[in-house]
């Protein structure tokens, strides 16, 4: 099983990893698009007034074009420690035991958009960029990756994937259609017995503890049938939504 992840917009200061090594994060077919959108990033960052503009960022957030200066030199932290937010505050990937962290390395990609899907344990450094920004010089971003993505999936071939990245970052790297896959919309029940999109926080907060769960039960899901079964067994439920898709219900 593969759990994609969206990245968070906050992440953690500083870093005491070596710099940013782009040949040996996930998927080494993705070296290019990932030399291009730094190389990008980096060249934007010095000027400072269209770097602000163009990454829409308010005063007090105006010290992420530094971090975008230095993509290259700055120290690195693990991927699923470098983010916070709502999702990873839940996942709580710091307070995991080693053989739990092993686990994350092994079946957990998080899907940025300076460097592509990374492995849990990939050791990035702190930026700024989100799915929707465009970069001077560049294409849209769905056109640097999309079909990289797919394509480095595709290689890859998880016997599941379980894609519970927001639809911005899905539209980054579709999962293609060959490989046993569900998009997870978290919903909550309403009085009726109906169900509701829940709220953006409970969302996050639900896909975080999820691959928390899924980490401690050293959870070994092939397919959406099994992890039906999983969630069963562990206290949640999943309800079928349609083609390729899944209700949790929180």
């Amino acid at each position: 099983m593969l759990v994609l992840l969206p990245p968070s917009e906050t992440k953690r200061p500083g870093g005491d990893g070596a710099p940013l090594s782009l040949a040996s994060l996930w998927s080494p077919s993705l070296r290019a698009p990932r030399e291009a959108v730094v190389d990008a990033l980096v060249a934007l960052s010095a000027d400072q007034e269209t770097a602000a503009r163009v990454l829409k960022l308010s005063p007090k957030r105006r010290h992420e074009i530094a971090d975008n200066a230095a993509l290259r030199t700055a120290p690195s932290l693990p991927a699923v420690d470098r983010y916070t937010g709502v999702l990873f505050d839940a996942l709580d990937a710091g307070g995991l035991g080693a053989s739990e962290r092993s686990w994350l390395a092994e079946h957990v990609v998080i899907h940025s958009a300076p460097f592509g899907p990374l492995g849990a344990l990939d050791p990035i450094p702190a930026y700024r960029l989100a799915a929707g920004t465009s970069l001077p010089g560049l294409p849209p971003l769905r056109r640097v990756w999309a079909d990289a993505v797919s394509s480095a999936l595709d290689t890859a071939r998880p016997s599941f994937v379980l894609d519970l990245r927001s639809e911005a970052y899905a539209a980054l790297g579709p999962v293609p259609p060959g490989i046993d896959a569900a998009y997870v919309r978290i919903v909550t029940a309403s009085g009726d017995g109906g169900e509701v999109r829940a709220l953006n926080h409970f969302n996050k907060h639900a896909k975080g503890d999820l691959v928390r769960a899924l980490a401690q039960t050293a959870a070994e899901v092939t397919t959406a049938d099994g992890f039906r079964g999983w969630a069963d067994a562990n206290g949640w439920t999943v309800r079928v939504a349609g083609d390729r898709e899944l209700f949790v219900v929180v």
